[in-house]
C-alpha cells in the first residue's frame, strides 16, 4: 500500500506539505481576462488585438491538456477541500478510496493542490496508477502536491474544468467548499442537459452532504425546479468499496469492458515529473 497507514487507529505523521497562509493577493490571468475596462479604450483596434492574442493563450492551454491526458486510460476525478489536514478522517478515507479505485483500474485526476486533492493523489501513487494534478493559478501561491506524477498548470478555470470532465468516467466528491460545489453542480448540469451520459457522481460523507441532498429534494424537486428523478443522479455513501463498485459498474454499462482491460493492453501510462520528489 505504499507505506501509508490507512488502518483505523494507525499513527499518521504530520504532513510536511500543508496549506500556507495566503500572502497578499496578486492579479491572475483569469482575473485579467474577466475584468471590464474602467474607461473607454484609446484604441479599440489595439484592445481587439490584445483579446485575439489571449485566444491563442487559451488554445495553448487546451492543447497542453489534451497532449498530457490523452491515452492515460480510464480516470476518475476526485474533488474536495484544500483545507483538510492528513489527520482528518476524511483525508484518510479519500486516500483509501483513491487507492481502491486505482486497484480497480482507474487513474486519478485532482486539482493538484493540498487537502483532499493530496489525499487522492496519494492513494493513486500507492495503487501505482496515473496520479494527475491539474493545478490552477490563484491570487496566492498553490504548489502542486508531492504525490502528483503528471502535473499540468492552468491559468484559466474553464480550461481546467474541461479536463476534469473530458478525461474522467466519474466524479467522486468529498466534503469541500465553493470550488467543490462548483464542480458538483457543473457535472449535474452537464448530465441533466445530456452533454455527458451515464456519468456517475458520488458524494462521499453522508453527514456532510445529507443537508444539501435533503434541500434539493424538499425545495428544488418539490417545487419542480428539477425533474423527477434528477436527484437519482447523485449516489451518497461513506464506504470506499461502494464507491468503487458503483463507478466500475457504470463504466461497464457505458463501455462494455472492465477498466483493468485498458491497463493490461497498454504500456505504463504514468510519466513521473522530472525533479518531483517521491515521498
Amino acid at each position: 500500500m505504499g507505506g501509508f497507514p490507512y488502518d483505523e487507529g494507525a499513527e499518521i505523521p504530520d504532513d510536511e506539505w500543508v496549506v500556507p497562509p495566503p500572502p497578499p493577493s496578486r492579479e491572475t490571468e483569469d482575473a485579467r481576462f474577466l475584468q471590464q475596462p474602467t474607461e473607454a479604450p484609446q484604441s479599440p483596434e489595439l484592445l481587439m488585438a490584445m483579446e485575439s492574442w489571449r485566444v491563442f493563450r487559451i488554445m495553448g492551454e487546451f492543447v497542453e491538456g489534451f497532449e498530457e491526458l490523452t491515452g492515460k486510460g480510464p480516470c476518475v476525478s476526485i474533488f474536495g477541500s484544500a483545507r483538510v489536514r492528513c489527520r482528518d478522517p476524511m483525508y484518510q478515507l479519500c486516500a483509501e478510496t483513491a487507492r481502491k479505485l486505482g486497484e480497480a483500474g482507474f487513474g486519478i485526476i485532482t486539482g493538484g493542490g493540498p487537502g483532499m486533492m493530496e489525499a487522492a493523489n496519494r492513494g493513486a501513487r500507492d495503487a501505482g496508477v496515473a496520479s494527475i494534478g491539474c493545478n490552477i493559478e490563484l491570487p496566492f501561491e498553490q504548489t502542486t502536491n508531492p504525490y502528483v506524477d503528471i502535473g499540468i498548470d492552468f491559468r484559466y478555470f474553464f480550461v481546467r474544468k474541461t479536463m476534469f470532465v473530458k478525461y474522467a468516467h466519474a466524479f467522486v466528491i468529498f466534503p469541500g467548499g465553493f470550488g467543490t460545489m462548483d464542480e458538483l453542480f457543473e457535472a449535474l448540469t452537464l448530465i441533466q442537459t445530456q452533454k455527458v451520459s451515464n456519468f456517475p457522481v458520488v458524494l462521499v460523507g453522508t453527514e456532510y452532504w445529507r443537508g444539501l441532498v435533503d434541500w434539493i429534494r424538499n425545495r428544488m424537486e418539490h417545487e419542480q425546479k428539477i425533474s423527477p428523478g434528477d436527484l437519482d443522479l447523485l449516489y451518497l455513501t461513506d464506504d470506499p468499496d461502494e464507491v468503487v463498485h458503483h463507478v466500475v459498474e457504470r463504466y461497464r454499462e457505458r463501455t462494455g469492458t472492465d477498466p483493468k482491460q485498458w491497463s493490461s493492453r497498454s504500456p505504463d501510462n504514468t510519466t513521473r515529473r522530472e525533479g518531483r520528489p517521491s515521498p
